[in-house]
This record gives structure tokens, sequence and C-alpha cells, in this order.
């Protein structure tokens, strides 16, 4: 893998400030664009931005045909057995939040989560508490921070109706064992929804191999744009589905008093859709399996054991989560003994160097622990060695 011709794709990586270059490490929160992407986004704005499904003209039937291609390209990405199982969505937390309103839990039904969600994968199932009386659970971590599939088992029952859980956390990088978990579930009766928003850019997903039912993303943490991302679902359990939002391009006909809603995943796009977001989300899966994920991933977790081999042992540092950082991913988040982590990302900051500080979206987990917070180092395919070492010395630099 050509990291140095990767990088050139990015125009944002030849940008200095003060005179010098950014050093980018909050892939976590939001990746950089490619020019491709970019591209391809300009394409439908300069070049046939108008409406899909909806006017018969020349510039229309290009959108159309281009937003399916674009959800084809989704399908492919995560090899999705059809492409209408591919809901486009503003982000992952929209994609949870159409679950959570639709899936017609019913007082006393279990949900279970692990104990670092990010605040869109509670939240949600907080609100259907209170609105319709679900009883939520928690599946704690083990005191390396890994998944326990003991205490998972000891929780599941045929009240539990849906296992909703974080594929790989934004606090740690950890991926969950997701195979043996979706099979558990699936003996006692219950559905399985993985939030990919950290795993989709890095980990080869396969829903049918998984046997996921549901699956939601971000397609601005993988080299997409903001403001869209995907809900894929097994079609038959989406068809059953209640609608979420309903209005223009979800029915085939209505009266004043009825209306037939269209079939998925019309029925869950209601209103003009994010086309230029869509075609970059394609653009983007494009650019990704053309270098291929298993790359990335052995690339970023090198990137990993380099930095964490190199602060593990500075006195007053604790990294956060698994010690090895094979069970980490691209990410790195870790607190300095008597200093706050948003002086620590400050001080790098002054460098150019662009970290996260704070608690991620996973209050839960910190209020749990009574931590402030941290600072995260998150990696991907443009990040460098020669970066790395930049980051080491700094934050070395800071301590002394």
């Amino acid at each position: 893998m050509d990291v140095k011709r990767i990088r050139q794709d990015f125009p944002i990586l030849n940008r200095k400030i003060d005179g010098q270059p950014i050093i980018y490490f909050d892939n976590a929160c939001m990746t950089l664009k490619p020019r491709q992407v970019i591209d391809a986004m300009n394409d439908y704005y300069c070049n046939f931005s108008a409406c899909a499904g909806r006017s018969i003209h020349k510039l229309g039937t290009i959108v159309t045909i281009r937003y399916d291609e674009a959800r084809e390209k989704i399908r492919k990405f995560i090899n999705a057995k059809e492409s209408r199982e591919i809901i486009f969505s503003k982000n992952t937390t929209e994609g949870i939040n159409l679950l959570a309103r639709t899936l017609q839990l019913k007082k006393g039904d279990i949900v279970l989560t692990t104990d670092r969600e990010h605040n869109s994968n509670l939240l949600p199932w907080h609100i259907q508490k209170e609105l319709r009386g679900i009883n939520h659970k928690v599946v704690e971590s083990k005191e390396d921070n890994t998944f326990d599939l003991g205490r998972f088992e000891n929780l599941m029952s045929n009240k539990v109706k849906l296992v909703s859980m974080v594929h790989a956390s934004n606090l740690d990088g950890y991926t969950i064992p997701a195979d043996e978990i979706i099979k558990t579930a699936h003996d006692y009766g219950a559905l399985v929804l993985l939030d990919g928003a950290q795993s989709a850019s890095r980990v080869s997903i396969d829903v049918q191999k998984l046997d996921v039912d549901f699956f939601a993303f971000s397609i601005h943490k993988m080299l997409g744009p903001t403001g869209i991302g995907v809900l894929y679902g097994k079609y038959h359990l989406l068809k059953d589905l209640e609608p979420f939002m309903v209005g223009g391009d979800t029915v085939e006909k209505s009266t004043y008093t009825s209306h037939n809603l269209l079939d998925v995943p019309e029925k869950f796009e209601a209103g003009l859709q994010n086309y230029a977001g869509a075609i970059g989300a394609g653009a983007a899966a494009d650019y990704i399996m053309k270098i291929g994920k298993d790359k990335i991933g052995e690339y970023i977790f090198k990137l990993n054991s380099y930095i964490s081999s190199e602060i593990k042992d500075i006195p007053g540092i604790v990294i956060i989560g698994p010690a090895d950082p094979v069970l980490r991913g691209g990410i790195i988040s870790f607190n300095i003994e008597n200093y706050e982590p948003h002086d620590i990302a400050m001080f790098l900051d002054d460098a150019n160097i662009m970290v996260r500080s704070g608690v991620f979206c996973v209050h839960s987990w910190f209020n749990a622990r009574n931590i402030k917070g941290a600072v995260r180092v998150s990696l991907y395919v443009y990040n460098t060695i020669d970066e790395c070492r930049i980051l080491i010395e700094k934050i070395k630099e800071f301590i002394s």
C-alpha cells in the first residue's frame, strides 16, 4: 500500500497553518475526504443537479441512475443480498433512531447494549423505556474492557427482543465478538443491530456471513461527505417495520382519506434526498474497496502498535482499553496523571496535531468510573509513521 500516493488524493493535507503542515489524528470523529469523493459530488452539483425518481427529464434521469448506482455500491461494500436493503439516512444516529421508533417494542421487552455505547445507541433505548416501558439492560465489560460473553449469555432470555451493540467502540477501538453474539441472540429469537460507525471504514463487513439483522453506519467516518449514512436491514424485517417519516416519495398513491406506501427502501426515504451525499458515499466506498479494508486494517494496527509501544512506559500515561493494540484497531485513548485531557489536546494543537479530547459521546462509561475524560488519537490510511513519531515527541515534551 503506497501511503505517499494515497496522501496525494487528500487536498487538505497540502494545507499549512502558521507555515506548518497539519497532522490529523481525529479520524474516529471525521475522516478527511479524497479528491475522488469531492469530484463525484461536484459532478452532481455542476452537471445534473436535479431530483431523483420524480422528474422524467434528462437531468432527473441521470440523478436517478446515479442514486441507484450509489445504493448498489453500498450494497457491495457490506455484501447485502439486495440493494433495497440499503436505506440512506443522515448518519448512524438517525439509522438507530429509525429502528428504535419502528420496531414495535412492547412493555417488558428487553434491549441489551454494552457498557460503552455512544449516546446514539444509548439514548434511543432510554426514550423507548419512557415511551413504551421497555427494559434496557447493560452488559458490563471485563476488567480489561473486553466483552464478557458469560455475562451476556446470563442476561439472554426469551424476553430479549433486540441486542443493539457498538461493533467497534469509539472509546478505545475494541471490536466485540459479533459472530458469537449474533448466534447466541438468534438462538433466543432476538434481533441484532450493530452500530458500525467505527468498523465500516476498516473492517471487512459481510452482513450475510455475519447474519446480522441490522447494521448502521455513517459515511463521514469512511472518507465520505457529512449528512449521509446507511441503515442496512434484512428485507423481510424492513418490510414489516412501521414507517418512520412519510411524505413525498414514500407513497404509490394517496387520496384524501387513504394511501398506499411504496416498498422498501423508498418507504423509509421521505422527501427530497441528499443525492450529492449518496453519490459521494458511493465514491467513498469505491475508494476504500480499491485499497482493500484488510490492508487498511493492517496498516492502522501497525501505526497503533508503534504509538502504544512508545508511550506505554511514559510516566503517568494510562491507556484506556485492552493493553494489546491489536484489540484497539486504530484508536489510542489515554490520560496523563495530574493533567486535564483538554490541556493536552490544546498543547498538541499548538503544533498542528489534531486529536479529540473529552468523553467522546460516551458519557455513561466515563461517569460510571468517575473519569473526567481522555485524549483520543485515531488513525487512518493517510497517517504516517513520521506523524506518529512527532506525536510521541510532543507528548514527552508536554510532560517534561
